[in-house]
């Protein structure tokens, strides 16, 4: 059993999966860390590590139970079955789901999109949160002190949708009908479920809006980026709260013109 409340992050191998990850760990939490490349995932493991010595934090960098890492595809379910009994060997339970994984899928009109395509990216964006939800709320239930909080990446892209974002939308528009299903089911059992509409955060998927992205009327102009760390910020204020109180939707979107790291 830990002392310390437990996460579990999908798509942890980099972008705002790893930068929500490592604010965590640094926050307080120890983390599980899902995804399908396991160099990337240690990875991770190892900046929160270094995140934790640069805060002066020595002793809890060198906690062998800081991180998990469970590499798999949360789109199937013997994967996600397995992660989750590997959770409940290791920590004896699950304070924090944090459903991050996901992929953007071919930008083609609705009428050209390949079946096959759009279901790939629904099982990624879509039956991944789903089946990692159903486990986690199946764990949370069974846990004293009952109860978690369950966060979905819902990205703004499903309520400002781009020409030929037929895939992505979708799924995002999927994501928010989970987060309200398991709102409403939870409630009962003490967990919480939330949602984080996510802009063009400056990762290997959102940044590129810096360099143009098509717009409604089919052109193509520069987008405003933000600071990913900002996401970072964002999970962790919402999983500190008690889960009497509950932030259901934020969104966090760039007011300024595109990010550009400095130092």
């Amino acid at each position: 059993m830990s002392s310390k409340p437990i996460a579990l992050v999908t798509g942890a191998s980099s972008g705002i999966g790893r930068t929500s990850a490592i604010a965590l760990i640094v926050a307080g939490w120890r983390v599980v860390l899902s995804g399908r490349r396991k160099e990337e995932l240690e990875a991770t493991a190892e900046m929160a590590r270094t995140a934790l010595r640069e805060a002066g934090k020595e002793e809890e960098a060198q906690d062998e139970g800081l991180v998990l890492v469970c590499v798999g595809d949360v789109a199937k379910e013997s994967n996600v079955k397995e992660m989750f009994n590997e959770v409940e060997k290791v920590y004896g339970r699950l304070d924090l789901l944090f459903n991050n994984a996901g992929i953007s899928g071919k930008a083609i009109p609705l009428e050209d999109l390949d079946i096959q395509d759009f279901l790939s990216v629904m099982d990624i964006n879509v039956t991944a949160a789903v089946l990692c939800t159903q486990y986690a709320t199946r764990m949370m239930k069974a846990q004293q002190p009952q109860g978690g909080r369950i966060i979905n990446n819902g990205s703004i892209a499903a309520y400002a949708p781009r020409p030929n974002a037929t895939s992505y939308t979708i799924s995002k528009h999927a994501i928010a009908g989970l987060t309200k299903c398991t709102s409403l089911d939870g409630r009962k059992y003490n967990i919480a479920a939330c949602q984080l509409d996510i802009g063009n955060a400056a990762t290997a998927m959102g940044g590129g809006a810096a360099n143009g992205v098509p717009q409604a009327d089919g052109t193509i102009k520069p987008e405003a980026t933000f600071d990913v760390q900002e996401v970072g910020r964002a999970i962790v204020y919402m999983a500190s709260l008690p889960l009497g109180a509950n932030v259901f939707n934020m969104t966090l979107m760039a007011t300024s013109m595109p990010f550009i790291a400095r130092g």
